[in-house]
């Protein structure tokens, strides 16, 4: 089997990688890849992701047997639309059912329709009623902006006058969604979405703040582990009956079947779990925590087959360039990532190879994955790997998983 995987980041490495591992897979190309990724297979650059028509021609010529879609981007932009209009197989949301992260305000919509539990919210369109709104509103302030953002589209903060400010920089690129603040631990739980079916994956719990102890601007992720031990029983359970399930009829009664990677955010209130947010694409950082922990073949996953489980822990820890989240600042050379143990995996974000060196070339730049017995013998390897790789202006929370 010849797969095309699309995207480049942190969790398209940990996919490529174990994907590569399936005795399935002959060939793996990966569009456009990164320097983790060009050591499993063909990389294919100068085609943007979002460039559908050009993926879709490319994956003819290719001969691909299955394309598997990493990032939300070309999901939005349709590339599994154009996939199947070529009869090319293909796992992940069409456009339409995408909308379920492109849009905060439809992904509400659909679940006020069906019965699904989450924060109350307005969605707005001009400065004026945001404004107005946020007057009349007491903190904590949950402000969204209604499409895509690249992980850095929310703002939660006691202060109005942010929100305010926050919010009228978003609506200049159009919606905003504010909602209820929901308080309460969070966690990741995933759904694999075929025809035969939904598939959860384990939980995996992350870590979007900048700093240690959930401080600092929000991020795309700094960290995360699995399994996690603080939940309540049966959650996994619970919320594929009480959201993924209904979510899936949902949208086949309007028209839109969801197939592929579906993420559900909860978050657990004092009054229940509710949903924060839905992607409709694995998580990431919580990808390169929740791979490593599959036993089983991800090709047969991808079909619907339910995966087999290692007892290990996994942790990760983003490495992040100076400048993250704001203006990450590109360039640096990284060293040492020939000292980290076997037992220790790295998956690549933001880098590119410049002849032998290589060089951050993006915000959230490596993620360092220990395994173990358990979440602190899988941490204390994280971290012990961590102290010999660098780059000027290295940034990484030092909490990850410390209250496991």
């Amino acid at each position: 089997m010849r797969v095309l995987l699309v995207g480049s980041g942190g969790r398209e490495h940990a996919l490529g990688w174990k994907l590569a591992s399936s005795p399935r897979v002959d060939d793996l190309i990966s569009l456009p890849g990164n320097p983790g990724l060009s050591r499993l297979g063909a990389v294919v650059d100068g085609i943007s992701v979002t460039d559908v028509g050009a993926i879709a021609a490319m994956a003819r010529v290719q001969s691909v047997d299955l394309v598997v879609v990493g990032p939300e981007a070309p999901l939005a932009a349709g590339v599994v639309d154009a996939m199947a209009t070529l009869g090319i197989p293909v796992f992940g949301p069409t456009r339409a059912a995408a909308r379920l992260e492109s849009s905060k305000t439809f992904a509400k919509e659909v679940m006020t329709r069906a019965g699904v539990a989450t924060a109350a919210s307005e969605s707005f369109h001009d400065p004026d009623t945001a404004r107005d709104y946020l007057s009349r509103r007491d903190g904590p302030f949950v402000v969204k902006a209604d499409g895509l953002a690249a992980g850095k589209g929310v703002l939660v903060t006691e202060n109005r006058d942010e929100a305010t400010r926050w919010s009228e920089r978003w609506l200049a690129e159009g919606p905003v969604v504010v909602e209820d603040f929901l308080d309460g631990p969070e966690v990741s739980v995933f759904a694999v979405c075929t025809d035969a079916g939904a598939v959860p994956l384990a939980p995996a719990r992350d870590y979007k703040r900048l700093h240690d102890g959930d401080e600092g601007p929000n991020t795309g992720g700094m960290g995360s582990y699995s399994p996690v031990a603080d939940l309540p029983a049966g959650l996994t359970d619970d919320a594929m009956r009480e959201v993924v399930e209904p979510i899936l009829r949902q949208m086949d009664e309007e028209g839109s079947p969801f197939r592929g990677f579906l993420y559900v955010g909860l978050v657990l209130t004092s009054e229940g779990s509710k949903v924060l947010e839905f992607n409709v694409r694995l998580g990431d950082p919580e990808t390169q925590a929740v791979l490593p922990r599959i036993t089983s073949d991800l090709v047969d996953l991808l079909e619907g087959t339910a995966p087999e489980w290692s007892t290990d822990a996994a942790v990760n820890v983003v490495l992040a360039a100076e400048g993250y989240p704001e203006s990450p600042v590109k360039g640096a050379s990284i060293r040492g990532l020939d000292t980290v143990p076997d037992d220790v995996l790295v998956f690549h974000a933001g880098t590119r190879s410049e002849g032998k060196k290589l060089l951050v070339d993006g915000g959230r730049v490596l993620n360092v994955v220990g395994l173990g017995s358990s979440v602190d013998e899988a941490r204390a390897k994280t971290y012990e790997a961590i102290q010999a790789l660098n780059f000027p202006g290295m940034q990484f929370r030092t909490d990850i998983a410390a209250q496991s």
